[in-house]
């Protein structure tokens, strides 16, 4: 319903509080409401925009400006969210790569898990320092993001080249810059790497590359490589193992690059050329395009203006955003004792919002109808405490 404000509002009756618990009082679905329903009275406060419905209860809705403001479709406006600014980076994040303590991490205000995913979710990765050199300190580490997700390999990973599982993970050779879980549906979040132990040899020196600094220099030199592979899906498989099979659904699998189909802002990249599958759906005209664009991006990955290269020790752990950036290694001698784990992206998203919202400087304490809310990031929070 659009009136005098050029102003579309969902309505949402209020909720009661009673005992220990919420439970809804005079709540209307969006298709219960009359189509044609019209406010008693719309007025513009400091606040925001104080809108009263007809209703038995004469129910009075407050929607702050800053609300309005973001969720506005007609006109559409466009925001600059700095909170979620990309900073792309090449080799020369060497010279100073993103890095927080565990100490910090670790310590109940929040404040160094903050810094952290703040961290990941500009470079998309971090690196954690003076972590005690145990596998059960550094699942502490992990769980301060979210639950570890589980996979067939397991939850927490402690593991050495032993061949314990089908993949060329447990191995010593060298792996190209990949992501993890490409032939899953929803590919692995995070992932974290902390080297225990490295005795009798050496090399295993870690690799990361920044897909989307990699995809805009692809985008800029060569454009229709780029089209290519955001538009060409791309089948993939895990088989390693005699008891599972892994394809994504659909079977067709994913572009290399993948887009918010709103704003067409890059939001994944997912590539690992060893968990590729045979491209049997491909349309025969675009086999050529199709090799040639994935040579040209693999000139982008394996630049040395792209790759950053960093030998992690003991109490050094790096995590990385597997949507984001892709990880490799050189090939070793010796034996090295790695652990680590996976997050899921949507638990660490949510995460990092949360703690956006606890350190949010400019975030709005309401109580509307009596019923107490905080207002940060466009969203209403209950909030038992005002």
């Amino acid at each position: 319903m659009y009136w005098q404000y050029g102003i579309t509002i969902i309505i949402s009756l209020p909720y009661h509080s009673e005992g220990n618990g919420i439970i809804e009082k005079g709540h209307r679905t969006l298709c219960n409401i009359p189509h044609d329903i019209t406010p008693v009275r719309v007025e513009p406060k400091v606040e925001g925009l104080e809108v009263s419905w007809p209703s038995a209860d004469s129910h009075i809705s407050l929607y702050p400006w800053s609300w309005l403001q973001h969720n506005s479709y007609d006109p559409i406006i466009h925001k600059t969210n700095t909170a979620n600014e990309k900073i792309l980076w090449g080799a020369r994040i060497e010279q100073s790569p993103p890095t927080v303590s565990y100490e910090e991490v670790m310590h109940e205000n929040d404040k160094g898990l903050f810094k952290w995913l703040s961290n990941i979710n500009k470079f998309g990765f971090s690196l954690v320092q003076g972590i005690p050199v145990t596998p059960e300190d550094t699942q502490k580490l992990v769980e301060r993001i979210g639950f570890i997700r589980q996979t067939h390999y397991g939850g927490f990973w402690d593991f050495t080249a032993d061949l314990a599982m089908g993949d060329l993970a447990y191995t010593n050779v060298a792996l190209a810059a990949h992501t993890d879980t490409t032939y899953f549906t929803d590919p692995c979040g995070l992932q974290l790497f902390h080297l225990l132990s490295h005795t009798n040899g050496s090399g295993g020196a870690s690799l990361l590359v920044d897909g989307f600094y990699a995809a805009s220099i692809l985008k800029d030199v060569h454009p229709e490589a780029y089209e290519v592979l955001s538009k060409v899906r791309i089948a993939s498989h895990a088989a390693g193992e005699p008891s599972v099979t892994y394809q994504p659904y659909p079977l067709t699998g994913y572009p290399v690059l993948g887009h918010d189909p709103v704003t067409g802002e890059l939001i994944q990249v997912r590539w690992n050329n060893d968990d590729r599958s045979v491209m049997s759906h491909l349309d025969p005209h675009l086999v050529d395009e199709w090799y040639s664009a994935i040579r040209a991006w693999n000139k982008c990955l394996t630049s040395a203006d792209s790759e950053f290269w960093l030998q992690l020790q003991p109490g050094t752990a790096v995590v990385f955003d597997n949507y984001r950036v892709l990880h490799g290694r050189s090939a070793f001698t010796g034996k090295r004792r790695m652990c680590g784990a996976y997050v899921g992206g949507d638990e660490y998203r949510s995460k990092l919002a949360v703690l956006t919202e606890k350190f949010t400087p400019d975030a709005v304490l309401r109580a509307t109808n009596d019923i107490p809310l905080t207002v940060a990031n466009g969203r209403n929070i209950w909030n038992s405490a005002l």
